[in-house]
């Protein structure tokens, strides 16, 4: 026990301390103000967002980025930390949050709370926090004595960091952090594995993999979260099997080398591309969350016929929309390893498996609808920006939330495992407050990798006062925004459900007109601000913001 008494909220610090979180990101109030004053004794790091949303995504960004780091170092603790302000700044917080939970981030939000003996009352701000969030945390829960500080941060941080990682909420009422104690924070202790999975099904994955003649792996993000090993066992079981590999649908991080012979496509959540991709047998899903598209559909995307192995970490995620023939929960590296260790496919076998690779690549390609040729005429085409990006930062960290040019982007720069983190969920907004929150982490590992975050002009607008932040903390981080000055992903849907083409819709509210001068906003908040006046000027430009070492907004105008 503490020989002298600190407050709750000091010892809420220490507790983070204790476990290494060495970075807390909030935008503060009142209820909020004990744990400012425990910050300003301590040794965390405080990085102030202009909003809520934008702490919320600035905290996942770096967490997934250190994440990441924590692979390689088992002493980097990947774990983000959020403080919010009562119920309107977790209001404010909740779209990310959900982003968050949809991307597995280690996450664990706070928002600080009126009294608890004031509560009652109902004074403004005030809101049930824990049930507003609960959705979509692992575990949502208010301290309500300053005695229960030690356990309930604990719980929380060892909650998100378990395999599936995701995030937590701890509410903070202001006389419970104000109260005194004597007490230490807990020991983190060890953080659960998922295990190596049931035998009997790991055999039978086995037994269908060597029966089946066209079998196909499609990885989930999971995968590339879970680490290099399971990469790396992904490999070895495409290997041994002689499978095709492919993505699940909107997929957003690396999960395969995709300069490996045996690679084909990313797929976008679209049932007829799912149909070409999943017409074999068997069909190897692995850590797959949003494997399923985004609208009605008629016709199944998976053959009723088909053998379904179902691997993940999750046991609610395995066999969720579609049965499954052989369900395995376990580590993705491990149960990989141990299928592909255990599964008896000859050379020959291998060889005509891998015949048609060619074929469906190909088909993917045009399903894509990713230009073969990036044409000047018109303006600058989303894949020429990409093979732009490419040439001046081909090993950068990439976070990505432009919707119509995402897979233009991975088709040319093809970032490798490590190197790419997308928006999971789709709600905008997330991934500009990401690239700044990883922009901390890389600086904190001290990489020498660029952090470049690709973000649409619809997601950029939606918090712009997000590079406030990256200028306040002297970062060093390039956005590039490719501007096709409207919604396009809403023009596409409209014209996906309905047929027709772009001359047949007077397109309401999906157009930005008047255009935002968004290098003259980036300016504004601090950053440099660049803007391409026309294709000659593309390479020199985004050179010259990759190269600055300072928070840069290119705005590149490209066609849709």
């Amino acid at each position: 026990m503490h020989s002298e008494h600190s407050t709750g909220a000091e010892l809420f610090v220490e507790a983070l301390e204790s476990y290494g979180v060495t970075h807390l990101f909030g935008n503060p109030g009142t209820t909020e103000l004990p744990i400012m004053r425990a910050i300003a004794d301590s040794d965390l790091t405080y990085i102030l967002g202009l909003h809520e949303d934008i702490a919320v995504g600035m905290a996942g960004g770096y967490a997934s980025a250190r994440r990441y780091q924590s692979h390689h170092d088992e002493s980097v603790m990947p774990l983000g930390v959020v403080n919010l302000h009562v119920a309107p700044g977790l209001a404010h917080g909740l779209g990310n949050i959900q982003n968050a939970a949809w991307s597995g981030t280690p996450l664990l939000v706070t928002a600080g709370n009126h009294s608890t003996d004031f509560q009652h009352e109902e004074p403004i701000l005030s809101g049930e926090l824990a049930g507003m969030v609960e959705e979509y945390c692992k575990l949502s829960a208010e301290i309500n004595d300053v005695s229960n500080i030690p356990t309930m941060v604990r719980r929380a941080v060892k909650t998100a960091l378990t395999p599936p990682m995701g995030p937590v909420f701890l509410g903070l009422p202001m006389d419970v952090m104000s109260a005194e104690t004597t007490a230490d924070p807990e020991r983190l202790g060890a953080v659960p594995s998922p295990g190596r999975g049931d035998t009997s099904q790991i055999e039978a994955a086995a037994a269908a993999l060597e029966s089946g003649d066209d079998p196909v792996l499609v990885l989930g993000d999971r995968v590339a979260r879970t680490g290099p090993d399971a990469i790396d066992a992904a490999v070895g079981l495409a290997e041994a099997t002689g499978a095709a590999v492919y993505s699940e649908m909107n997929t957003c991080e690396i999960n395969f080398p995709p300069d490996h012979d045996q690679w084909v496509s990313y797929l976008t959540p679209d049932p007829e591309m799912g149909r070409a991709a999943f017409d074999a047998d068997p069909l190897v899903f692995v850590g797959c969350t949003t494997n399923t598209p985004y609208i009605p559909y008629d016709e199944p995307y998976i053959p009723s016929e088909a053998t379904v192995i179902d691997i993940d970490v999750d046991d609610a995620d395995i066999a969720k929309n579609n049965p499954a023939d052989v369900a395995i929960v376990g580590d993705p590296a491990s149960v990989m390893q141990e299928v592909a260790d255990s599964v008896a496919v000859s050379e020959q076998q291998r060889r005509a498996r891998t015949g048609d690779l060619e074929d469906r690549r190909s088909e993917a390609a045009s399903l894509l609808g990713i230009e073969a040729e990036a044409t000047s005429d018109g303006g600058i085409s989303k894949e020429r920006l990409a093979e732009a990006l490419a040439d001046a930062a081909p090993n950068s960290y990439l976070l990505n939330e432009s919707n119509t040019s995402k897979f233009a982007l991975l088709s040319r720069l093809r970032p490798g495992p490590e190197q790419f983190v997308s928006n999971k969920n789709g709600g905008l907004g997330y991934s500009l407050p990401a690239t700044v929150g990883a922009a901390v982490a890389h600086r904190q590992g001290d990489t020498r990798r660029q952090v470049v975050g690709f973000i649409g002009d619809g997601s950029y607008l939606y918090y712009p006062q997000t590079l406030y932040s990256a200028a306040r903390y002297d970062l060093d981080l390039t956005v590039v925004v490719p501007n096709n000055r409207n919604y396009r992903i809403l023009k596409d849907g409209m014209l996906d459900i309905y047929g027709g083409s772009d001359d047949d819709y007077e397109y309401v509210g999906m157009d930005f007109d008047p255009a935002v001068d968004l290098a003259a906003n980036a300016e504004s908040h601090g950053a440099n601000g660049y803007r391409v006046g026309d294709e000659s000027e593309l390479a020199d430009t985004l050179t010259a913001a990759i190269e600055s070492a300072e928070p840069a907004v290119v705005d590149v105008p490209v066609r849709d």
